[in-house]
C-alpha cells in the first residue's frame, strides 16, 4: 500500500469533536441540572431531543464543508444545483406516490374493502421495488459491489438514511420513548439516548472513518483491513465481526418485515415474513448495491411520508401546529400536569394494591404447584356443572369452558407461566403503570436516599454506556461503512455524510414529538373513560396481546392508566387510528415501516454475502474471472443467510430495540478500535489489530451471554446477573471498545519493531 498517513486538520477536527463531546455526553451527565423551562421546553430535555441533534448536523455540514473547499472539492449543497433528471425523476415519484395515496383514498370512500386497499398498495411499492431490482441487475463486479462508484452525495445520503432507518427506527424509537420517557425505566438504558446515540454517531463516522475508507477504492470493510495491515487475519476476523453483527441486526429487520405485511395484510406472521423477503431478495440478490442504493432511494421517500404525515396530523389536532417537533413543547407540561394526577388518583391507588395482591396469590400458588393447579381445575370445573343445566347461563359456561382450556397443561407449564404473571403484577404495581415522568432525566433522585442516589447514578450511568455504545457502533456498521464507497470522490463522502444525517433528523426530530402527542391523547382522552366507550381502534389491535393489553382491574368500569399495557411497537402502527385518519394512512405507515426494514436488510444481507463470498471465500481476489465467480458465491451466501434469518426472525426473539442495540455493542468493540488506530496510527501492526479485534469481540460477547438468563441457567451461574458497575447487556461494548484499544495498542507496541505495517490511507 503505497498511499500515504491520513492528513489531518487537527484544529478543526479537535475543536469539532470538543463539540460533539460537550452537546452529548456534557449535555446528558448534567441533564438533571438544566431543568430551567424555557418557552415551555424543559431545557435538559430540549437539548437531548433536538439541541444536540442540531448541533450533530452543524459538525458534520460545517466538517465537510471546510473540508472540501481546502481541498477544492464539491460543497455538501453542489448537488442541487442545476437541472438533472435525477431530480425529474424523483419529483415524479413523489408525485405518483402521492397521487396513488389520493386515489386509493378516493376509492375508500366509494366503497372499495380495506383488504383491497392495503392489497394493491403494498403490491404496487413491492412490484416498485422488484423493477428496480431487475432494471439494476448485474455481474459487474464493482456495479455489484460499489454500485460503480457514481452515486451522487444526495441520493446517497438519501439511500443511506433508509438503510439507517431501520424498523427499530421506524416502529420502535417513538414507542420506546412513549414507555421509556427521557432515559428509561430504572436502571434499563433507554429513550433519547437512541436519538443521541443514532445522530452522535455521525459526527464520528464524518471526522474519523468514511472518507478516509473511500480513499481507499476497496469494495468491503476486510478489505480496508487487508490493504492496511496485509494477510490474510485481519480480512478474516473483520469479515466475521461484520458477519456476527449484521446477522444480529438483520434478524431484527426481518422480524419487522414479518409483523408489518401480517399487519398489512392480514397473513400469518411466518407467511408475512416470507412475503416481505421475497421483496428484500429481488433487489439485492439481483443487482447488488447498484439495485439496492436505488430501491433505498425510493423507500426513503415513502417510510418519511408515513411517519411525518400522521405525527404532523397529530400535533395539528392537539397544538394547531403541523410543525411537530416545533410545537410538541407545550403538551410536555399538559402532561406533567396529567402524571401529577393519576399519581394523586385513588382509582390508580386501587389498582396497583390488587396488582399486588394477585403477585401474591400467585406466589402461594407456586409453594405447590400440582395442588394448586389441580383445585382451579376441579373449582372450574364444579362451576361449569353448576351452570350447564341453566340455559340463561350458557355465555357464563362458554367463559367458564375457555378459562378451563387456557389453564397450563403440566405443573412445569404452570410454574412457568405463573412465575411469569408474578413478576409482571410486579413490575406493573407502581405509580405510573411503573413509567418514570416522562421529562425525568434518570431514575431516582441526586439528593434523595442512599437507594436513590444509587438508582439515580445507575440509570445516568447506563444512559451513557448506551449513547457511547451506540455511536461508536455507529462508526463501525459495515453496511453503513459500505454506502460511502459509492461516491464518485473523497468529497462526495464527506458530503454524503451531511447530507445522511439531514435526512435522518427529519424523523429523529420528530420520533419524540410522536410518543408526546401519543402519550397526552392517552392520559387526556382514554385515562377514565367507560370501558364501553371506548375508541374502535383498541378493540382491533388488542387482538395482538404483545402490542395492546386492557382490562377493568378494580371492575369500576372506567379505564385507568395502570389497567392499560402499550407495546412499543404500537405507537407509530396505530398512530392514523388514534389520530382519525382514513384507513389510507394506516396503510401508509405499515407500508412506510416496511420499506424501512426492507431497506436495511437489503444492505445488511449484501454485507453479509459480500463477506462470505468476497472476504472468506476468494479473499479479495480481483483477478477478473475470480471476480465474477465471487459475485456469483455472494448472491447464494445471501440466499441461504436470508433464509437463516428468517427462520431466526420467526421464533420471534427479543424486542427489536434491543437486537439492534447488541449488534452496536458488537461492531463497535469488534472492528472500530483498530480502523481508526489504523487509520491515524502508522504505528499501528498487524498482530495489534489481530488481537485487538478479537479482545473487543470476546470481551462484548462475554458479557452479554453471561448475563443472559438462559445460558445463565444452563452454565449454571444462578439466577440474576453479574453486572459489572451495574452496566446492563445491551452495552457491553463499553467495556469491549476500551478492551479492544488497549489491546490494540499495546500489541502493536510490542510488535512494531518486527513487521512494519502498511501506511494508513490519505483522507
Amino acid at each position: 500500500m503505497s498511499s500515504a498517513q491520513a492528513t489531518v486538520r487537527w484544529p478543526l477536527h479537535a475543536a469539532l469533536l470538543s463539540l460533539w463531546f460537550v452537546a452529548s455526553f456534557g449535555v446528558v451527565f448534567f441533564a438533571r441540572d438544566l431543568d430551567w423551562v424555557v418557552a415551555g421546553w424543559p431545557l435538559g430535555f430540549w437539548f437531548a431531543a433536538q439541541g444536540s441533534v442540531l448541533i450533530f448536523i452543524a459538525i458534520v455540514v460545517v466538517y465537510a464543508w471546510r473540508q472540501n473547499l481546502r481541498d477544492r472539492r464539491a460543497s455538501p449543497l453542489a448537488a442541487l444545483r442545476g437541472s438533472s433528471p435525477l431530480h425529474k425523476r424523483f419529483s415524479l415519484y413523489l408525485l405518483g406516490v402521492l397521487c396513488c395515496l389520493l386515489g386509493l383514498g378516493l376509492a375508500q370512500y366509494i366503497g372499495l374493502p380495506k383488504p383491497w386497499i392495503a392489497g394493491i398498495f403494498l403490491s404496487l411499492t413491492l412490484v416498485l421495488y422488484a423493477a428496480i431490482g431487475v432494471y439494476g441487475r448485474t455481474t459487474n463486479v464493482e456495479q455489484y459491489y460499489v454500485a460503480g462508484r457514481r452515486i451522487p452525495a444526495v441520493y446517497n445520503g438519501m439511500a443511506t438514511a433508509a438503510d439507517w432507518m431501520s424498523a427499530a427506527s421506524f416502529i420502535s424509537l417513538s414507542g420506546g420513548l412513549y414507555l421509556q420517557g427521557f432515559s428509561g425505566l430504572g436502571e434499563q438504558p433507554g429513550g433519547l439516548a437512541y436519538v443521541l446515540g443514532w445522530t452522535g454517531g455521525f459526527c464520528l463516522l464524518a471526522l474519523l472513518v468514511a472518507p478516509y475508507l473511500r480513499q481507499c477504492k476497496v469494495y468491503t470493510l476486510p478489505d480496508f483491513f487487508a490493504l492496511r495491515f496485509g494477510g490474510r487475519w485481519p480480512r478474516r476476523i473483520s469479515a466475521l465481526a461484520a458477519i456476527l453483527c449484521s446477522f444480529t441486526y438483520v434478524v431484527a429487520q426481518i422480524y419487522g418485515v414479518g409483523l408489518i405485511t401480517s399487519r398489512l395484510t392480514g397473513l400469518h406472521f411466518e407467511i408475512g415474513i416470507l412475503l416481505g423477503l421475497g421483496g428484500v431478495l429481488v433487489c439485492s440478490f439481483l443487482g447488488g448495491m447498484r439495485a439496492v442504493t436505488w430501491t433505498q432511494a425510493t423507500q426513503y421517500v415513502l417510510l418519511i411520508l408515513a411517519f411525518l404525515l400522521p405525527v404532523s396530523w397529530l400535533s395539528y389536532q392537539q397544538t394547531g401546529n403541523p410543525l411537530a417537533a416545533v410545537a410538541y413543547g407545550q403538551q410536555l407540561a399538559k402532561i406533567t400536569e396529567l402524571e401529577k394526577q393519576i399519581l394523586a388518583s385513588p382509582a390508580e391507588a386501587e389498582v396497583i394494591a390488587l396488582y399486588i395482591d394477585r403477585a401474591q396469590n400467585l406466589r402461594v400458588k407456586l409453594q405447590d404447584v400440582e395442588a394448586a393447579l389441580k383445585a382451579e381445575r376441579n373449582a372450574l370445573r364444579a362451576q361449569i356443572q353448576a351452570l350447564g343445566e341453566v340455559p340463561s347461563q350458557q355465555a357464563a359456561v362458554g367463559r367458564l369452558r375457555k378459562a378451563l382450556a387456557a389453564l397450563p397443561k403440566d405443573a412445569q407449564s404452570a410454574r412457568i407461566q405463573w412465575s411469569r404473571e408474578a413478576n409482571e403484577y410486579i413490575e406493573w404495581a407502581h405509580a405510573l403503570a411503573g413509567l418514570n415522568p416522562h421529562t425525568q432525566a434518570f431514575a431516582g433522585s441526586p439528593t434523595g436516599s442512599e437507594q436513590d442516589k444509587a438508582l439515580f447514578n445507575s440509570s445516568r450511568a447506563n444512559f451513557l454506556a448506551l449513547m457511547f455504545c451506540l455511536m461508536v457502533g455507529t462508526a463501525g456498521l459495515p453496511h453503513l461503512l459500505t454506502r460511502f464507497y459509492t461516491t464518485p470522490t473523497v468529497g462526495e463522502a464527506r458530503a454524503s455524510v451531511a447530507w445522511s444525517l439531514v435526512f435522518i433528523a427529519l424523523l429523529y426530530l420528530c420520533a419524540p414529538a410522536l410518543a408526546v402527542f401519543v402519550k397526552y391523547e392517552v392520559m387526556a382522552h382514554l385515562v377514565g373513560q367507560p370501558m364501553d366507550a371506548l375508541p374502535l381502534w383498541m378493540a382491533q389491535w388488542s387482538k395482538e396481546p404483545s402490542l395492546l393489553v386492557f382490562s377493568d382491574i378494580n371492575g369500576d368500569g372506567l379505564l385507568q392508566f395502570s389497567e392499560l399495557r402499550v407495546g412499543a411497537d404500537l405507537i407509530m402502527l396505530a398512530s392514523p387510528e388514534i389520530g382519525g385518519l382514513p384507513y389510507i394512512f394506516s396503510v401508509l405507515v405499515a407500508a412506510g415501516g416496511l420499506a424501512a426494514a426492507l431497506s436495511t436488510a437489503d444492505g445488511l444481507l449484501l454485507t453479509i454475502g459480500n463477506a462470505l463470498a468476497h472476504d472468506l471465500a476468494f479473499e479479495g481476489e480481483k483477478n477478473p474471472s475470480t471476480a465474477l465467480r465471487s459475485v456469483m458465491w455472494s448472491k447464494f451466501a445471501l440466499l441461504v443467510v436470508a433464509l437463516l434469518a428468517a427462520y431466526a426472525a420467526a421464533q420471534r426473539p427479543a424486542g427489536i430495540l434491543y437486537l439492534v442495540a447488541a449488534s452496536f455493542s458488537l461492531a463497535g468493540a469488534g472492528l472500530v478500535p483498530a480502523m481508526v488506530l489504523g487509520i491515524f496510527w502508522r504505528g499501528t501492526t498487524r498482530a495489534g489489530a489481530v488481537v485487538g479485534m478479537l479482545t473487543g469481540l470476546v470481551v462484548t460477547l462475554y458479557y452479554m451471554l453471561a448475563n443472559l438468563p438462559q445460558l445463565r441457567e444452563v452454565w449454571g451461574l444462578g439466577a440474576g446477573s453479574d453486572l459489572w458497575w451495574g452496566i446492563q447487556p445491551v452495552s457491553a461494548g463499553v467495556f469491549g471498545v476500551p478492551a479492544g484499544v488497549i489491546a490494540t495498542l499495546v500489541v502493536s507496541l510490542l510488535t512494531r519493531h518486527r513487521v512494519e505495517s502498511a501506511p494508513a490511507p490519505q483522507g
